[in-house]
């Protein structure tokens, strides 16, 4: 196996996406298969209790919408904002004015309590990103297979705290409900630098109309320790994706990594067939299936253009997106190999944290309520500021698209 290293880049970009860690493979080649053992070890040594390298695992909440909340270093000034707070022209919400010129309805409504409620934080410089959890009028005591509990459903997953318990109780007294991940430092907005997993709301007054956690995972129930059983199996198919990788050559890793269209296409089709809920099962199938809508997606492209010189710019694309993959179909059949083994260890990872969850998630339905998982984890190196997701794509991607799962916005 890999030895942990540090192989990430530091990232001077906002948190307003993050890739998923089985996407490494296509987006750096080489060096992202390397991120991937790095980050594996790591999770692997943190539930065996044996880790020694500076990783952080953090819970990754289906909340909504993202909220910011700090202070404008232009003017000293508490603001909280939206995701617009990074466009070029960004916008902070300072006053109540602000918001009604800005929004509507419940997320002006919203707004107005987060601008009343977070500037008793007692927050002095920088600025933290956080999911909404929930408003005090959203809190709704709900009956789940003849158990009573205090729910919030932000987005696709409800979240369920026995009703009698402390954490309930807290939580009814707040007027508002925050889980805070990511801490931004900087002279600018424009410039400011996102770090992930450190503690922030002990940097925070406690006040009770606030309810906030830090999203880092926390263990309380005491069974996300992986056995000797477990780790010996993540170990084999860690191994295994290590010997599939020896065999794919770096040169057609590199060709996918540095086209950017060849890149978008190639995870485009696979995230069609996670939404779908299809595993790959037939990694040949899969690249035929890919080389199938490329064609398609190309064809369609050139018939679109009127000229004949617009006609020959797309199939001049079309064969430089197309040749990596149609030179080298059978190094394409390993490298989905090697996602699919990384799919495995991951999946392992998080059904094993999904343990330790102290608080129930179920996605609701016209036929009533189903148990589901947390979305999933971000897993970050502290020694790089590096982070990537790790979230069971084909369970999430199930609950978040299914024409049968009620959402917590549905009116």
């Amino acid at each position: 196996m890999l030895n942990y290293k540090s192989f990430i880049i530091e990232s001077e970009d906002k948190n307003l996406h993050m890739e998923h860690i089985d996407d490494l493979i296509f987006n750096k080649g080489i060096t992202g298969a390397r991120e991937i053992f790095a980050f594996m070890a790591s999770l692997r040594d943190m539930l065996s209790g044996k880790t020694k390298t500076k990783i952080t695992t953090t819970v990754k909440y289906d909340g909504a919408p993202a909220m910011f909340a700090g202070i404008d270093p232009s003017d000293g000034k508490f603001f909280v904002a939206k995701k617009g707070l990074f466009n070029v022209k960004p916008k902070l919400y300072k006053t109540q004015k602000d918001i009604n010129a800005d929004l509507s309805g419940d997320l002006a409504k919203n707004f107005s309590i987060a601008l009343k409620e977070f500037a008793k934080l007692g927050i002095t410089s920088g600025v933290y990103q956080g999911d909404l959890m929930f408003v005090h009028s959203t809190l709704k005591k709900t009956t789940i297979d003849g158990e009573t509990y205090l729910t919030f459903h932000p987005n696709t997953i409800m979240y369920a705290i026995p009703y009698a318990s402390s954490l309930a109780q807290r939580i009814r007294d707040a007027q508002i409900g925050i889980v805070w991940h990511t801490t931004y430092t900087g002279k600018t907005i424009a410039g400011m630098k996102a770090s992930f997993g450190k503690p922030i709301i002990t940097k925070m007054n406690r006040v009770k109309s606030v309810w906030m956690d830090d999203a880092t995972f926390k263990d309380v129930s005491g069974t996300a320790t992986m056995t000797a059983q477990e780790t010996a199996a993540l170990n084999t198919i860690l191994s295994k994706a290590e010997t599939i990788l020896k065999k794919i050559p770096t040169d057609i890793l590199s060709a996918i990594s540095s086209n950017e269209e060849l890149l978008m296409r190639i995870k485009t089709y696979n995230n069609t067939k996670i939404r779908e809920g299809v595993a790959i099962t037939n990694t040949k199938t899969h690249v035929a299936g890919l080389l199938n809508y490329l064609n398609d997606y190309f064809a369609a492209e050139e018939s679109a253009r009127k000229t004949d010189k617009g006609k020959l710019a797309v199939r001049d694309r079309r064969k430089l997106t197309l040749g990596p993959i149609v030179n080298n179909v059978g190094d394409m059949h390993k490298i989905y190999d090697f996602y699919n083994a990384i799919v495995d260890a991951k999946n392992i990872i998080v059904a094993k944290m999904n343990q330790a969850s102290a608080i129930g998630t179920f996605i609701r339905t016209a036929n009533g309520y189903k148990v589901t998982t947390p979305e999933g984890y971000v897993a970050i190196d502290h020694l790089t500021g590096g982070a990537v997701k790790l979230v069971d794509r084909l369970e999430f991607s199930k609950a978040n698209f299914s024409k049968d799962v009620i959402k917590g916005w549905t009116k």
